[in-house]
């Protein structure tokens, strides 16, 4: 859909608009030379995406002129058209530019402007009067994850509430508590060594287009040295364009897929037998339960020929253990996404993928080199009351460590197991990321206390009693964080100019809110640098250390297990556990049954959502004033074949019913997605009438989602699972 010249045109266009938006027609960066760039540098990491690469941010006169990646970090100095546009995003006065309290009924667009201590002593007066009518349990908060979530994963604990949870019950839930059951550790413990990989299998992982430019120069050097790409998806997609192989697969029938696979890799003896017998338990009872698994039984689900599927199993045993089959990351797939990501990793357990060259790597920490950095959180007792989720208890193979957000309403609504009356979305908008939002907004209308803070105006932002405004990545400094790999760094996020408009750093918002609330004690410092200080006092490093290249490299090779002395895994029995008793023991199966995905009644199809290289899950950059300008709009993409069956031609509006609501919206012909499906950019559909570029434009695909605010066997909603009516007009 989008050609190399595409992207590179876009990078092209973002930087000179530039020129013209943010008064910076002095620049012209192609003449100048990396002599006269650096003189006013600043190292930092990018918030454009939740990539967060690390960045050489130019400033002069007290203004950021130009963004670029660093270059002592990957070596190339490059970074997405999102990463440049953080110049736009940071000068734009579409943003929130200081507190702002609901003055109107809850999203009326009805605002007063205020002082940062009324805004302050406003939420801690909330919370303290929530807090003593029903507990600190009451209280729950939410971000977008990662690693920069000390503050205010700290503030919660600290209150005395478990109810912190962040938005991967739409994203990435499923493969976490998957790779949490087989091998016991996160998702995020365990890294991909592309570069060096011979064979690299996808699922709709389109990572082209989700574009963490370091991983897609990585698969590029892969795809050079003669490595092969294979892509799944029921629809085309750049990835698929730089794929050595793709196939187009029947939506929700990817598990039937893997079981052939496996069938095939254990029928004829491919897998990597020294590292299986070393290192993995449960291969029989594997072996019995894909007995029947077929590669031609596998044909008539898919859609993808048996012999596919068998050259697929044999040419990645050829090329183990430098093999990926590539678990996901937006993974809010189906009801048996669990299923299809333990099917995954077990893949990369028989190609003996695990500690390879080319394979899967456990992320190694700076604790495994000695160097210990402080946490807000080891200070603070954990609390181990039961959560409003029911994640450990009424789900109790799933961890805390992410939570259920979509259970949120079910809790506020039934007041089950608890009263929850105050909400603090940081960073997080659930009503535009959530399904059914019109069902989440009615709970949150419910709650005494709704807050956000963002450096957008969300549509949970619109809804709250108050906004936060957080200043910028360019305009805080915020706490020193690991990255975590081969060879695990110390990383911060400096401050490039002071905040352009009354905002604040979520490390002045928690600390502040903390000290009104008595809890102060776990928040002992008068500054960001007085506690990155803190952080290092038991290294041997400064926060001047990481002026020369913006981060502290930990070793200067990369860091491998040998694997000959055995790998433990954070398993009961020390082994990846295809078979696994501990989820068994709670009537969590290790195996269930594929069940084909109903055929959609003539006129439905299912709706599959995705990301475009220019926008981050839609909302965040949808109203920059370059990458808008870009991608203005979302289009439904649709079967050729079978739109011209409804008489529906290129370019025309249809009616798209779901949820109980009915949009327009063009279409868009291609012969390149499954008949079944139709396809949206997520993240349209922005009803904040401050957002004047985004603001009515595109469909929501989460208004489409009705019935879906559930949680699978994996903690994942199934977002997939949604179908859509379509009519011509």
């Amino acid at each position: 859909m989008y050609s190399l010249y595409y992207i590179c045109n876009t990078y092209r266009k973002v930087l000179y608009k530039f020129d013209t938006i943010n008064d910076c027609s002095d620049i012209n960066y192609r003449k100048r030379s990396y002599t006269d760039m650096k003189k006013d540098r600043v190292f930092s990491i990018c918030g454009m995406c939740t990539g967060r690469c690390p960045v050489e941010v130019e400033v002069e006169g007290g203004r950021v002129k130009l963004i670029r990646g660093n270059r002592h970090y990957s070596g190339s100095g490059k970074i997405c058209a999102r990463g440049a546009a953080g110049v736009s995003f940071l000068y734009d006065r579409e943003r929130p530019q200081y507190p702002m309290l609901r003055n109107g009924a809850r999203g009326s667009g009805s605002w007063k402007k205020i002082s940062w201590d009324e805004a302050l002593d406003f939420v801690s007066g909330k919370l303290s009067s929530a807090i003593e009518r029903n507990g600190a349990k009451t209280v729950a908060l939410s971000d977008r994850g990662g690693p920069t979530t000390d503050f205010q994963k700290a503030f919660i604990r600290a209150l005395g509430s478990p109810n912190y949870f962040n938005h991967h019950a739409t994203c990435s839930n499923s493969v976490h508590n998957a790779h949490m059951s087989i091998a016991g550790l996160a998702r995020n413990q365990v890294g991909y060594d592309y570069i060096n990989s011979k064979y690299l299998v996808l699922y709709g992982r389109n990572l082209f287009e989700s574009l963490v430019v370091g991983e897609v120069n990585d698969v590029l050097d892969m795809i050079e040295s003669g490595g092969r790409v294979v892509y799944i998806d029921p629809r085309w997609t750049y990835t698929a364009s730089k794929a050595s192989e793709s196939y187009i697969i029947r939506p929700g029938s990817d598990y039937a897929f893997n079981l052939a696979l496996i069938h095939v890799i254990l029928q004829k003896r491919l897998y990597n037998e020294e590292f299986v017998t070393e290192n993995v338990i449960g291969l029989e009872k594997l072996r019995e339960f894909v007995s029947a698994c077929t590669p031609e039984w596998a044909e008539k689900e898919t859609g993808i020929s048996e012999g596919v599927i068998k050259k697929i199993a044999f040419e990645s045993a050829e090329a183990s253990p430098a093999v990926i089959f590539h678990p996901g990351w937006m993974t809010a797939w189906g009801s048996d996404d669990f299923y299809l990501r333990r099917s995954i990793y077990t893949l990369n357990a028989l190609m003996g993928s695990y500690e390879a060259k080319g394979g899967l790597f456990i992320n190694k920490t700076p604790k495994d080199l000695g160097v210990n950095v402080k946490s807000l959180l080891s200070s603070v007792p954990e609390i181990r009351e039961e959560r409003f989720d029911g994640a450990g208890t009424k789900f109790p193979h799933l961890g805390p460590q992410w939570g259920l957000g979509q259970m949120l309403p079910d809790a506020i609504e039934s007041e089950s197991p608890y009263p929850i009356r105050a909400y603090i979305a940081m960073r997080h908008d659930p009503l535009a990321s959530m399904p059914d939002p019109d069902r989440f907004r009615k709970a949150l209308s419910k709650l005494d206390l709704l807050v956000s803070i963002d450096v957008n105006y969300s549509e949970t932002a619109w809804f709250s009693d108050i906004i936060l405004p957080e200043s910028t990545f360019l305009e805080r400094t915020d706490h020193v964080i690991a990255r975590n790999g081969l060879n695990p760094k110390l990383i911060v996020r400096k401050k490039a100019v002071d905040p352009v408009f009354d905002t604040k750093a979520r490390s002045f918002i928690f600390t502040s809110l903390a000290r009104r609330l008595g809890i102060g004690k776990f928040f002992p410092y008068e500054s960001i640098e007085e506690y990155i200080e803190q952080q290092l006092s038991d290294t041997d490093f400064t926060l001047e250390d990481f002026n020369e290249k913006g981060f502290v490299e930990l070793s200067d090779k990369p860091l491998w297990r040998k694997r000959k002395e055995g790998l433990q895994f954070k398993t009961p029995s020390g082994k990846l556990e295809l078979y696994s008793e501990r989820p068994e023991k709670k009537s969590i199966p290790s195996f269930i049954k594929y069940n084909p995905p109903p055929l959609p009644e003539p006129g439905s199809f299912r709706l599959l959502t995705g990301k475009k290289a220019v926008h981050t899950q839609g909302r965040t950059t949808l109203n920059n004033a370059v990458l808008n300008e870009l991608a203005s709009d979302n289009y439904l993409w649709i079967n050729r074949p079978a739109a011209l069956n409804m008489g529906i031609t290129e370019g025309e509006e249809v009616e798209i019913s779901g949820g109980g609501n009915t949009f327009t919206m063009k279409v868009r012909l291609t012969d390149h997605i499954h008949r079944e499906a139709v396809f949206m950019l997520h993240g349209f559909g922005d009803s904040v009438p401050l957002r004047s570029r985004s603001y009515n434009k595109g469909v929501s695909d989460v208004k489409l989602q009705s019935g879906l605010l559930k949680a699978s066997v994996g903690g994942n909603c199934p977002l997939t699972e949604c179908e859509v009516k379509i009519r011509k007009i």
